[in-house]
């Protein structure tokens, strides 16, 4: 069985390989259970561990494993989450592979977001928004860079000094960026709006959004998150990566408690995006938006990527 590191399990996953793995097992269909979520008997009382399984016929079997410990940081100084991938051949269940699942989880949803914005953004968009500094965001300028040539990327953060980080992490790795403090004005500036924060209340406006924007919606994985108001879903198109957005992100749910939007709106998933049943941005004015959650499969595709890649397959 391989042993696959942080730094081994991100070399193997540029972006444009990411991508396309992504997109292929969209394509080919997976089988997908929904997350298993147990509250853990600790210490923390908040202590929780996630299982994402998922596989493909005769071809692979994964399971994510994911521990959330929220206290770590206050008693122990360490992070809150952690998770491995451990990849298995679906044709016999011998295990093949153990992976970093933190840095599959990163790459894999701004890789995600990006396959999602090739069918949603505009073609000549070039201006990209990221709202958040943390590892996801870290992650997005170069899987945009992937699928649109970026002219421009701006970092809006809570916290100003992170977003000045971020901004010269980006210029050392040749962008164009730089960090803002007014976020309405940088919504109203950009073509792409990219959130990936943890935030509990809407940060990004459907008054701020100028006709044409594509806006990606990351962070809210729990009915308490928000990174939208009510209103952006009342006069869009909406997409999301799968059904289980629909049940868990109260940016869905809570404009559609208030009755601005139903589940019958969702345009399409990713699923229909790239197996070609929906064709995506219809025009240049339209605004869509993209939810996601994360999905198992994305994981699969991903640690597959690495574990061949390394097999010579």
């Amino acid at each position: 069985m391989k042993i696959f590191d942080r730094t081994s399990t991100a070399a193997a996953m540029a972006f444009a390989g990411l991508i396309a793995a992504i997109k292929t097992i969209f394509t080919e269909g997976c089988q997908v259970p929904r997350r298993h979520i147990h509250a853990l008997d600790s210490d923390d009382s908040a202590a929780t561990l996630l299982i994402m399984p998922a596989w493909q016929k005769n071809r692979y079997l994964g399971i994510k494993h994911v521990t959330i410990y929220p206290e770590n940081s206050q008693k122990y100084g360490l992070a809150g989450l952690h998770s491995t991938y451990t990849l298995f051949d679906a044709n016999n269940g011998v295990p093949l592979a153990v992976l970093d699942g933190n840095v599959i989880t990163c790459r894999r949803t701004a890789a995600a977001s990006a396959l999602a914005a090739d069918y949603l953004a505009r073609k000549d968009a070039s201006k990209l928004l990221i709202v958040g500094s943390g590892n996801v965001a870290r992650e997005l300028a170069q899987a945009y860079a992937a699928v649109r040539k970026l002219s421009r990327v701006q970092i809006w953060n809570v916290r100003q000094d992170r977003a000045e980080t971020l901004a010269e992490e980006l210029r050392q790795q040749g962008f164009a960026a730089e960090a803002v403090g007014n976020l309405a004005e940088a919504v109203a500036d950009n073509d792409i709006i990219s959130c990936a924060t943890l935030s509990g209340q809407p940060l990004v406006l459907r008054k701020w959004v100028k006709p044409g924007s594509h806006i990606d919606l990351i962070g809210s994985f729990k009915p308490d998150m928000r990174e939208s108001d009510d209103a952006m879903f009342a006069d869009t198109s909406v997409f999301v990566d799968t059904s289980e957005a629909l049940d868990k992100s109260g940016d869905l749910l809570s404009p559609m408690a208030a009755g601005v939007f139903a589940r019958e709106n969702v345009q399409a998933d990713l699923e229909a995006l790239c197996q070609g049943r929906h064709s995506g941005r219809k025009s240049d004015d339209e605004i869509t938006v993209y939810k996601a959650v994360g999905a198992a499969s994305e994981d699969l595709a991903a640690a597959v990527l690495v574990y061949e890649s390394q097999n010579g397959a």
